[in-house]
């Protein structure tokens, strides 16, 4: 029987998920993590460790190098929360144009008992709150993973212009997109042609500080901003010195840092959420069943897909006895592994490896069952990291 623990509060059906599949939870050296936002560290991994999965897309406090050099496969949710980001952005960009926000506030400072008076009130204040629609306007949307797609395609039905950078798009992604969606070739060039801009990156070195003062003044100076990805994708300074220079109308972002927060209190320019994006029943229950499937999947069968650190990797059972082998990805680690077994007299039925940067997996289906002699000579092969039986006969 497999084994599990949860960080954070996981959603009951991601629990339910695991109890069906009879995984039992521990607290103490689980072969399976659970998490959301828990800041794990390395020391928390313990022995048996073989993988942790992530309820969410962000992995930033997952310590990603430390688990690949252990073996442990590390999973995450990309795309469960993304209709929850989704519809927030859109909200995001109607509370940036339509001066929401302002209006609420002054409608709470009306204190008379006079319909009529609030009335007049009302009809004498309400041009301060003019806005702009959306339909017409031009949307940049960096990134056009699972969240950014579906927004081009909920932009497009409000009536919006499309841009889209991702240097980096898959093919299942490209699919997604409406044909309507123009390719920049450049940030800068989706910048300089978007009224709205929204980001949705993974934060990773490359991304740090991505909106900053250099491509800041790209930006058209009536622009508004909108960051629900990661704090640390924009430099929230440079952001302040552009709502100050007028180079940027707006900055939404769900991020707050206490200079965001201090020019909130005084100026319209800021609107800051606390971290909403995926703070939705339906959100939460995609993501804790999605994480526990994948969890699940992997320590059953050695199943691996949404990896952060391993490539993905499945084969069709065709015995009940299993090996999986991690490695670092060396040459020669193949045929180490197969001469092992034969060695042994043992015949491999079946054997897919994969490989990303520097490391590989592989699952092997063998005729008979692994002896203790078997796996203690593969542990022992130089560059294994780590070698599991999937037995389904015990």
């Amino acid at each position: 029987m497999s084994t599990y623990k949860t960080f954070n509060n996981i959603a009951s059906e991601g629990i339910t998920t695991l109890a069906d599949r009879k995984f039992l939870e521990v607290t103490d050296n689980p072969e399976g993590l659970i998490l959301r936002s828990h800041k794990l560290v390395k020391e928390e991994f313990g022995n048996a460790l073989s993988c942790i999965a992530r309820a969410g897309a962000g992995v930033n406090n997952i310590p990603i190098a430390d688990a690949t050099n252990a073996g442990i496969v590390v999973v995450n949710t990309p795309g469960a929360n993304a209709n929850a980001v989704k519809e927030l952005v859109i909200c995001g960009m109607l509370l940036s144009s339509r001066g929401i926000v302002e209006g609420i506030n002054f409608s709470q400072t009306l204190s008379s008992n006079d319909a009529d008076t609030v009335n007049k009130m009302l009809e004498a204040q309400k041009k301060t709150f003019a806005g702009n629609e959306l339909a017409g306007k031009t949307l940049g949307i960096v990134g056009l993973g699972a969240i950014g797609s579906m927004l081009a395609q909920a932009s497009q039905a409000l009536g919006m212009k499309l841009i889209g950078f991702d240097p980096h798009i898959s093919i299942d992604a490209a699919w997604r997109l409406p044909r309507e969606v123009k390719k920049a070739e450049t940030l800068e060039d989706l910048l300089k042609n978007s009224d709205y801009i929204s980001l949705h990156v993974p934060l990773i070195e490359a991304t740090k500080h991505l909106i900053n003062a250099e491509n800041l003044k790209y930006f058209k100076p009536d622009a508004r901003l909108i960051n629900l990805s990661r704090g640390g994708i924009v430099n929230s300074n440079d952001v302040i010195d552009a709502l100050e220079s007028g180079r940027l109308a707006k900055f939404v972002t769900d991020f707050p840092t206490p200079e965001l927060i201090a020019r909130s209190s005084g100026c319209n320019d800021v609107i800051l959420l606390p971290h909403l994006g995926a703070s939705t029943k339906e959100a939460e229950v995609n993501c804790a069943v999605m994480a526990a499937s994948q969890l699940a999947n992997f320590l059953e069968d050695g199943t691996i897909i949404n990896s952060v650190n391993f490539p993905n990797i499945f084969q069709e059972r065709s015995t009940p006895y299993r090996l999986v082998i991690i490695n670092k990805n060396e040459p020669g680690m193949i045929s180490k592994v197969t001469d092992c077994i034969a060695a042994l007299n043992l015949n491999i039925a079946d054997m897919t490896n994969k490989s990303r940067d520097g490391i590989a997996i592989n699952l092997i289906d063998l005729e008979l069952e692994a002896s203790e002699e078997l796996i203690k000579q593969l542990k022992a092969i130089d560059h294994v990291l780590s070698v599991r039986t999937l037995n389904l006969a015990s």
